[in-house]
């Protein structure tokens, strides 16, 4: 802002009350059915700078379920997926396949977060338009990291839809 347009605002001597920005929380859906890997993910999650919400949920059926409930029940739509391909009731690909088709929720970024798989399985994930697949690490803190590393690329670094929770809150000066 010029300062004549703020000199108009507030006069020398004068002070103002400027309101913190409304933190609107980036919600991330975490789909995994190993009680272990969803510890793991949420604790790195919960180191970031960012003000995150993290959604879990344990098999494919309930994945979709919270998907489509979009706003009833207090259901939000995702700014990110972590997506495990082994999962009950409805696979990864499974899930992955019916979230690309649906026109409403197609531009959601998917992560597939798999501890193994062949390249088949990987091709398909992308064939079905994943936007990653990674490789959950065997170690602790390699695991920690790769999940921090998917944070800052995917809830700092990229561009989100317009109107999702971290384009609301991204601060003037990344405008």
């Amino acid at each position: 802002m010029p300062a004549t347009t703020l000199a108009r605002l507030l006069a020398p001597g004068d002070s103002r009350m400027i309101p913190a920005p409304v933190r609107v929380p980036v919600q991330v859906l975490l789909v995994e059915d190993s009680p272990n890997d969803a510890e793991l993910m949420v604790e790195a999650l919960s180191e970031s700078a960012l003000f995150l919400r993290v959604t879990v949920l344990e098999d494919g059926e309930q994945a979709l379920r919270h998907l489509r409930s979009n706003g009833a029940r207090g259901a939000i739509r995702p700014d990110l997926i972590l997506l495990d391909l082994h999962l009950p009731r409805k696979n990864g690909h499974e899930v992955l396949a019916e979230v690309k088709e649906d026109e409403r929720l197609r531009r959601i970024p998917v992560i597939i977060m798999t501890s193994f798989d062949t390249e088949e399985a990987i091709c398909k994930a992308y064939d079905l338009h994943a936007n990653c697949c990674v490789r959950k690490p065997s170690d602790l803190d390699q695991f920690a990291l790769t999940v921090k590393k998917i944070e800052q690329f995917w809830l700092q670094h990229a561009r989100l839809l317009p109107g999702s929770a971290r384009e609301e809150t991204r601060p003037l000066a990344e405008s």
